[in-house]
Protein backbone atom coordinates (compact mmCIF):
# COMPACT_ATOMS: atom_id res chain seq x y z
CA UNK A 1 0.00 0.00 0.00
CA UNK A 2 1.09 3.60 -0.99
CA UNK A 3 0.83 6.13 1.58
CA UNK A 4 0.07 9.61 0.31
CA UNK A 5 3.89 10.78 1.73
CA UNK A 6 5.25 7.74 -0.34
CA UNK A 7 3.43 9.27 -3.37
CA UNK A 8 4.77 12.67 -2.57
CA UNK A 9 8.26 11.24 -2.17
CA UNK A 10 8.11 9.54 -5.80
CA UNK A 11 7.27 12.05 -7.70
CA UNK A 12 10.23 13.35 -9.99
CA UNK A 13 11.01 16.89 -9.33
CA UNK A 14 12.14 19.56 -12.08
CA UNK A 15 12.44 23.83 -11.94
CA UNK A 16 8.92 23.44 -13.38
CA UNK A 17 7.13 20.21 -13.42
CA UNK A 18 6.40 17.21 -11.60
CA UNK A 19 6.18 13.48 -13.12
CA UNK A 20 4.48 10.59 -10.93
CA UNK A 21 3.62 7.08 -11.07
CA UNK A 22 0.16 7.07 -8.75
CA UNK A 23 -0.76 3.44 -8.15
CA UNK A 24 -4.05 1.09 -9.17
CA UNK A 25 -4.72 1.93 -5.08
CA UNK A 26 -4.82 5.98 -5.75
CA UNK A 27 -7.61 5.59 -9.08
CA UNK A 28 -11.24 6.90 -8.85
CA UNK A 29 -12.59 4.38 -11.77
CA UNK A 30 -10.63 5.37 -15.15
CA UNK A 31 -8.77 8.32 -13.56
CA UNK A 32 -6.31 9.55 -10.54
CA UNK A 33 -8.43 10.40 -7.93
CA UNK A 34 -9.19 14.37 -7.82
CA UNK A 35 -7.88 15.02 -4.61
CA UNK A 36 -4.38 13.67 -5.57
CA UNK A 37 -4.73 15.36 -8.90
CA UNK A 38 -5.25 18.50 -7.02
CA UNK A 39 -2.36 17.80 -4.84
CA UNK A 40 -0.10 16.79 -7.82
CA UNK A 41 -0.99 20.52 -9.06
CA UNK A 42 -0.39 22.78 -5.84
CA UNK A 43 3.24 20.76 -5.58
CA UNK A 44 4.14 21.69 -9.08
CA UNK A 45 2.86 25.43 -8.23
CA UNK A 46 4.91 25.52 -5.10
CA UNK A 47 7.96 23.81 -7.15
CA UNK A 48 8.37 27.34 -9.40
CA UNK A 49 7.20 29.48 -6.49
CA UNK A 50 8.62 28.46 -3.30
CA UNK A 51 8.72 31.63 -1.46
CA UNK A 52 4.86 32.14 -2.30
CA UNK A 53 2.67 33.46 0.24
CA UNK A 54 -0.43 30.96 1.53
CA UNK A 55 -2.45 29.47 -0.05
CA UNK A 56 -5.93 31.96 -0.49
CA UNK A 57 -7.91 30.08 -3.28
CA UNK A 58 -7.90 27.13 -5.84
CA UNK A 59 -9.59 26.52 -8.63
CA UNK A 60 -9.83 23.01 -10.51
CA UNK A 61 -11.25 22.22 -13.79
CA UNK A 62 -11.27 18.16 -14.29
CA UNK A 63 -10.89 17.77 -18.19
CA UNK A 64 -10.09 14.27 -18.20
CA UNK A 65 -9.00 10.63 -17.17
CA UNK A 66 -5.55 10.07 -16.23
CA UNK A 67 -3.60 6.89 -15.31
CA UNK A 68 -0.50 5.71 -15.83
CA UNK A 69 2.79 8.42 -16.05
CA UNK A 70 1.46 12.10 -15.43
CA UNK A 71 2.93 15.48 -15.42
CA UNK A 72 2.10 18.34 -13.67
CA UNK A 73 3.53 21.88 -15.07
CA UNK A 74 3.13 24.89 -13.46
CA UNK A 75 3.70 28.65 -14.59
CA UNK A 76 3.42 31.91 -12.90
CA UNK A 77 0.46 34.00 -14.13
CA UNK A 78 1.10 36.67 -12.49
CA UNK A 79 2.84 38.17 -9.36
CA UNK A 80 1.17 41.35 -7.65
CA UNK A 81 2.59 42.69 -4.12
CA UNK A 82 0.43 40.83 -1.98
CA UNK A 83 -1.56 38.14 -4.39
CA UNK A 84 0.36 35.46 -6.79
CA UNK A 85 -1.16 33.62 -9.69
CA UNK A 86 -0.11 30.09 -11.08
CA UNK A 87 -1.56 28.07 -13.55
CA UNK A 88 -0.93 24.32 -13.01
CA UNK A 89 -1.94 21.68 -15.63
CA UNK A 90 -2.11 17.88 -15.13
CA UNK A 91 -1.17 15.41 -18.36
CA UNK A 92 -1.65 12.24 -18.41
CA UNK A 93 -1.50 9.50 -21.80
CA UNK A 94 -4.80 10.27 -22.92
CA UNK A 95 -3.68 14.46 -22.77
CA UNK A 96 -4.65 17.00 -20.33
CA UNK A 97 -6.66 15.61 -17.44
CA UNK A 98 -6.82 19.03 -15.27
CA UNK A 99 -6.16 22.72 -15.34
CA UNK A 100 -5.61 24.32 -11.85
CA UNK A 101 -5.23 28.12 -10.84
CA UNK A 102 -3.83 29.15 -7.63
CA UNK A 103 -4.16 32.29 -6.03
CA UNK A 104 -1.26 32.65 -2.71
CA UNK A 105 -1.88 35.78 -0.80
CA UNK A 106 0.30 37.34 1.65
CA UNK A 107 -1.49 38.48 4.89
CA UNK A 108 -2.28 42.49 5.65
CA UNK A 109 -3.48 44.15 8.47
CA UNK A 110 -7.67 44.07 8.65
CA UNK A 111 -10.01 45.47 10.83
CA UNK A 112 -11.92 42.20 10.43
CA UNK A 113 -11.14 38.66 11.93
CA UNK A 114 -14.54 36.85 12.06
CA UNK A 115 -16.01 33.23 11.22
CA UNK A 116 -19.89 33.01 10.48
CA UNK A 117 -19.58 29.25 9.86
CA UNK A 118 -19.99 27.59 13.24
CA UNK A 119 -19.12 23.98 13.03
CA UNK A 120 -22.47 22.05 13.95
CA UNK A 121 -22.72 19.64 17.13
CA UNK A 122 -21.86 16.10 15.93
CA UNK A 123 -20.61 12.84 18.26
CA UNK A 124 -17.17 12.17 18.37
CA UNK A 125 -15.21 10.20 14.99
CA UNK A 126 -15.33 6.86 17.23
CA UNK A 127 -19.39 7.51 18.37
CA UNK A 128 -20.06 7.64 14.04
CA UNK A 129 -20.10 4.58 12.39
CA UNK A 130 -18.16 4.22 8.97
CA UNK A 131 -19.18 6.09 6.42
CA UNK A 132 -19.84 3.25 3.60
CA UNK A 133 -20.86 0.03 5.80
CA UNK A 134 -19.07 -3.15 5.17
CA UNK A 135 -20.41 -4.49 1.56
CA UNK A 136 -22.77 -1.70 1.01
CA UNK A 137 -21.57 -0.82 -2.66
CA UNK A 138 -18.22 -1.29 -4.51
CA UNK A 139 -15.98 1.33 -3.49
CA UNK A 140 -13.27 3.62 -5.44
CA UNK A 141 -9.97 2.12 -4.63
CA UNK A 142 -8.51 5.69 -3.05
CA UNK A 143 -11.23 5.61 -0.36
CA UNK A 144 -9.16 2.68 1.60
CA UNK A 145 -6.93 5.88 1.69
CA UNK A 146 -9.02 7.61 4.24
CA UNK A 147 -11.11 7.22 8.03
CA UNK A 148 -14.23 8.47 7.02
CA UNK A 149 -17.06 7.81 9.31
CA UNK A 150 -20.56 9.23 9.00
CA UNK A 151 -21.85 11.83 11.75
CA UNK A 152 -25.07 12.95 9.85
CA UNK A 153 -26.87 12.06 7.02
CA UNK A 154 -27.74 9.33 4.21
CA UNK A 155 -24.83 6.01 3.63
CA UNK A 156 -23.91 6.47 -0.11
CA UNK A 157 -26.11 4.49 -2.56
CA UNK A 158 -28.87 3.99 0.18
CA UNK A 159 -31.47 5.83 -1.58
CA UNK A 160 -31.87 8.39 1.60
CA UNK A 161 -34.47 11.35 1.31
CA UNK A 162 -30.73 13.25 2.59
CA UNK A 163 -29.18 15.53 0.04
CA UNK A 164 -26.60 16.45 2.55
CA UNK A 165 -24.07 14.68 5.35
CA UNK A 166 -21.30 15.17 8.12
CA UNK A 167 -18.77 13.07 7.97
CA UNK A 168 -15.64 12.58 10.18
CA UNK A 169 -12.37 12.29 8.04
CA UNK A 170 -8.49 11.77 8.29
CA UNK A 171 -5.72 10.45 6.12
CA UNK A 172 -4.78 6.68 6.98
CA UNK A 173 -0.99 8.11 6.42
CA UNK A 174 -0.29 9.84 9.74
CA UNK A 175 2.67 11.72 8.21
CA UNK A 176 0.41 13.64 5.73
CA UNK A 177 0.18 17.42 6.19
CA UNK A 178 0.24 20.90 5.03
CA UNK A 179 -1.99 22.46 2.09
CA UNK A 180 -1.22 19.34 -0.69
CA UNK A 181 -2.56 16.62 2.31
CA UNK A 182 -5.14 19.38 2.71
CA UNK A 183 -6.07 19.25 -0.84
CA UNK A 184 -5.89 15.55 -1.08
CA UNK A 185 -8.49 14.80 1.90
CA UNK A 186 -10.87 17.67 0.66
CA UNK A 187 -12.43 16.49 -1.78
CA UNK A 188 -12.48 12.45 -0.31
CA UNK A 189 -16.08 13.16 0.67
CA UNK A 190 -18.70 11.22 -1.97
CA UNK A 191 -20.99 13.97 -3.79
CA UNK A 192 -23.94 14.86 -1.19
CA UNK A 193 -26.44 12.85 -4.04
CA UNK A 194 -24.54 10.28 -3.51
CA UNK A 195 -26.90 9.37 -0.63
CA UNK A 196 -30.32 9.10 -3.01
CA UNK A 197 -28.64 6.93 -5.23
CA UNK A 198 -30.59 3.84 -5.17
CA UNK A 199 -27.93 1.52 -6.76
CA UNK A 200 -24.82 2.38 -7.87
CA UNK A 201 -23.99 4.63 -10.95
CA UNK A 202 -21.24 6.72 -12.32
CA UNK A 203 -20.07 10.17 -10.84
CA UNK A 204 -17.32 12.58 -12.21
CA UNK A 205 -16.08 16.02 -10.54
CA UNK A 206 -16.60 18.57 -13.52
CA UNK A 207 -14.74 21.73 -11.21
CA UNK A 208 -13.93 22.37 -7.78
CA UNK A 209 -13.66 25.69 -6.75
CA UNK A 210 -11.47 25.92 -2.96
CA UNK A 211 -10.85 28.74 -0.10
CA UNK A 212 -8.65 28.67 2.33
CA UNK A 213 -9.64 30.15 5.42
CA UNK A 214 -6.54 29.34 7.26
CA UNK A 215 -2.93 29.50 6.85
CA UNK A 216 -1.85 26.86 9.14
CA UNK A 217 -3.53 22.90 9.57
CA UNK A 218 -3.52 21.82 12.43
CA UNK A 219 -6.30 18.75 14.25
CA UNK A 220 -6.62 16.47 17.27
CA UNK A 221 -5.66 13.13 15.89
CA UNK A 222 -6.04 13.96 12.37
CA UNK A 223 -9.68 14.58 12.45
CA UNK A 224 -11.36 17.09 9.95
CA UNK A 225 -14.86 17.47 10.12
CA UNK A 226 -16.36 17.88 6.51
CA UNK A 227 -20.07 19.00 5.49
CA UNK A 228 -21.46 18.26 2.12
CA UNK A 229 -24.82 20.14 0.62
CA UNK A 230 -26.61 20.05 -3.02
CA UNK A 231 -28.42 22.30 -3.56
CA UNK A 232 -29.43 21.48 -6.89
CA UNK A 233 -29.36 18.51 -9.05
CA UNK A 234 -30.96 18.45 -13.10
CA UNK A 235 -29.93 17.58 -16.07
CA UNK A 236 -27.45 15.19 -15.07
CA UNK A 237 -25.35 17.36 -13.05
CA UNK A 238 -25.33 18.42 -9.26
CA UNK A 239 -23.90 21.77 -7.60
CA UNK A 240 -22.91 21.38 -3.94
CA UNK A 241 -21.57 23.46 -1.10
CA UNK A 242 -18.48 21.74 0.84
CA UNK A 243 -16.95 22.92 4.27
CA UNK A 244 -14.38 22.03 6.41
CA UNK A 245 -13.58 22.40 10.08
CA UNK A 246 -10.64 21.18 12.75
CA UNK A 247 -11.97 19.07 15.56
CA UNK A 248 -11.98 21.89 17.72
CA UNK A 249 -14.61 23.27 15.21
CA UNK A 250 -12.91 26.21 13.43
CA UNK A 251 -13.60 26.26 9.70
CA UNK A 252 -10.20 25.83 7.80
CA UNK A 253 -11.87 25.36 4.27
CA UNK A 254 -14.83 26.81 1.95
CA UNK A 255 -15.73 25.10 -1.26
CA UNK A 256 -18.37 24.56 -4.00
CA UNK A 257 -18.19 21.52 -6.68
CA UNK A 258 -19.73 20.95 -9.64
CA UNK A 259 -20.31 17.12 -10.19
CA UNK A 260 -21.63 15.11 -13.12
CA UNK A 261 -24.51 12.82 -12.21
CA UNK A 262 -24.74 9.22 -15.16
CA UNK A 263 -28.25 8.57 -13.13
Amino acid sequence: MTSFTELMAAAERSETSLIAHPPEEWMQGRTIYGGLTAAYCHEAARLIAPEAPPLRSATVAFIGPAGGEVEARAEVLRAGRNVQFIGADLTGEKGIAARCQFAFGAARPSMFDEFHIPAPSVPAPEECPPMIPEGAFMRPSFASKFNSHLAAGGIPVSGSDKHDHLIWIRHRDRDAAGMSAMLAIADMPPPAMFAKFPEPAPISSVTWMVNVLVEDFETEDGWWLMQTRADHAQAGYSSQDMLIWNASGQPVIAARQSVALFL
